[in-house]
Parts: structure tokens; sequence; C-alpha cells
């Protein structure tokens, strides 16, 4: 199982881990040159093979259902630059990521401007017992779980198994609670930022619709959409839920010691880790999440500390998908039967 590096441990309890973000925010200067090619090598091969997948329709449709399952990778990587873009972490100047992570947005049917505000409460909360609930995943402590009635504790159980998470919860998220600013309902900004995406969306479909019928939405459109989306719901799911995982009490709760050892370093094939633009190393994105993602690879080439710690394989994580309490005792996630054994 995961073991969390003693070495990442003993160096972060030794000094206020405030330290860590001195050292690393000389890493935090995007380069316009880099982004842009980045940006190019991503959107351009989602573009071709959208077109090589729609070009297909008239040879098989079996070679355009592969080729869009392929594309998806490449949409993933769209919604990773829409994500620096959000931390401001692509461009130096903000109106430019802004606006192109609002364009990106269309094809991640994520309103840019809802999911960055989502998302920034998520990093500033992330770990918090008592701030849970914006922008993560739900995740009940063994005690609140014992408190439930039985169908709220059958609720709870249908809402974590792997089927509702990474099967019908990625569609439900990306095509329907997306459409509406969940959480940020009252202010107008934030059904803007749906309401122009969903238009957006809708004006893409109807010239796809107009030109190619329906079976480009069918075989391209849907299935790519579909497997990016669970790629990435299963690569935020890793990101944080893991045995290991560090959740506290608001008291006791600290935002950089929460950001480091509540984060995973998930260590992939280098093609999953350019196809995924390096979002594996969480721990030091949650740190500081600043640095540009095509940076991240060099912190860790310059700390070692930080390339050892908190380290998850492809292996252990299909274990994590069975840990669904936290156990404030024993400070580890625990899985159902595992639960039952905590006094």
């Amino acid at each position: 199982m995961f073991q969390k590096s003693e070495s990442l441990e003993d160096d972060t309890d030794a000094k206020d881990a405030r330290d860590w973000v001195n050292k690393l925010s000389k890493y935090r200067e995007p380069s316009a040159l880099r982004s842009s090619f980045e940006l190019a090598v991503t959107l351009g091969p989602f573009l071709l093979l959208w077109g090589l997948a729609w070009w297909s329709l008239s040879i098989s449709g079996w070679l355009t259902l592969a080729i869009s399952l392929c594309n998806a990778a490449f949409l993933v990587r769209l919604f990773a630059i829409q994500h620096d873009c959000g931390h401001g972490a692509f461009y130096n100047n903000r109106t430019l990521s802004d606006w192109l992570g609002r364009v990106i947005g269309v094809m991640t049917l994520t309103p840019y401007d809802v999911w960055r505000r989502s998302h920034s409460i998520h990093h500033s909360a992330s770990g918090n017992l008592g701030r849970r609930g914006m922008g993560d995943i739900h995740t009940l402590t063994v005690a609140e779980y014992r408190a439930l009635s039985p169908l709220k504790r059958i609720g709870y159980r249908l809402y974590r198994h792997p089927i509702i998470l990474f099967g019908l919860g990625p569609g439900y998220l990306f095509f329907l609670q997306n459409r509406l600013p969940l959480g940020l309902m009252a202010q107008a900004r934030y059904w803007i930022s749906a309401m122009c995406t969903n238009a957006a969306i809708l004006i893409v479909l109807a010239v796809i619709l107009y030109f190619g019928g329906v079976m480009p939405i069918l075989l391209i459109f849907l299935p790519s959409t579909l497997l990016a989306a669970t790629a990435g719901v299963w690569l935020f799911y890793v990101q944080h839920q893991f045995e290991t995982t560090h959740w506290d009490a608001e008291e006791d709760w600290n935002l950089h010691h929460s950001a480091l050892h509540g984060s995973s370093h998930y260590v992939m094939p280098s093609a999953l880790q350019w196809l995924s633009a390096n979002i594996g190393i969480h721990h030091v994105h949650h740190l500081y999440s600043r640095i540009p993602f095509y940076r991240l690879p060099e912190v860790l080439r310059d700390h070692a500390v930080l390339a050892e710690g908190n380290r998850l394989t492809i292996r252990e994580s299909f274990a994590n998908a069975r840990l669904h309490l936290w156990d404030e005792k024993s400070r580890r996630l625990l899985s159902f039967s595992q639960a039952k054994n905590v006094p």
C-alpha cells in the first residue's frame, strides 16, 4: 500500500511548511513561448484527430470511434491547460489566460469562471474537515458515517461506489451539473459564465449537426468527451483519495501542510504524464499552484525530497477505489469493512 515518505514528513515537520513556498517561488514564472508551444501541440492534434475521425465516418464507424477515443487524451490535456489558466500559471497576462480558459471551456463543457471559483475554494480548503463540499469528492469520517440513518448510509455507499464515481458520475458532472453554476447561484457573473458556455456549446453542436448530421455527435463528440471526463475524474480522485492522505479539523488545519501531505505524487509512464500535463505531481501543485505544469518536473529534479514524497503508482491507485471513510484516530482513509473494526 501507499506509504508517505518519511523524509518528506521529517523535512516539513522540521520547519514551517511556508518555507517550501519561498523555495518554489522561483519556478512560478511561465514562458509565453513555451506555453504557446504546449497549446499548439495539444490543440493541433485534438483538431486534427477530430477531422480525421469525421473523415473516417465514410469508411467505418468503428474506426471513427477508435480515433475519437484516442482524442480523449488530448481533451484531458486541454483541460489541464484550462486548469493552469485558472491559476494564472499559463500566461502572465491574466486577460489572455482567462479568455483562453473560456474558449477551452467550451470544448471541455466546463464554464470557466464557475470552475475557477470552485477550484479556488478547493485549493483554499483541501484537507479541512470543516470546509468540505465545494470542488471536492464528498468524504465522511467514520464517526459521521456511523451517525447517519440506514437510508443515508446506503446513499453514501452508492455515491462512493466505483460504478457511480467513475461510471455515471463523470457524464453527470460534465453534461448536466456543469450547465448550472451550482454553489454559486446567487452571483450574476457565474450565471453569465455558465449560460454563455452553454450557448457556445449549442452553437458548435448545431454546426456539427448541420454539416455532418447526428453521427459525428454520437461517434466523435460523445465518446471522446465521456472518456476524457472519466479520466479526469479518476485523476482528481487519486490526487486526494489515498490511504495516508491528510485531513484535519478546522482548528488544527494548516494550508501548506495539508497541501503537501494531502496530495499525492501520482507516478505514471512518461507518455501518460505528458498527456495529463504533469498533474500527477499534485503535491507540488497544491503547495504552489502558480507553477506552470511544464515546470513541475523541474521542481522534482531540484528537490529530491519532493520527488520521493507521497508517491503513488498506478497499480497502488486502484486499491484506493475501495477507501471511503476517514478515521480521525488512525489518520487513515479506510474501506467500509476496515471501518467496522474501528472502536
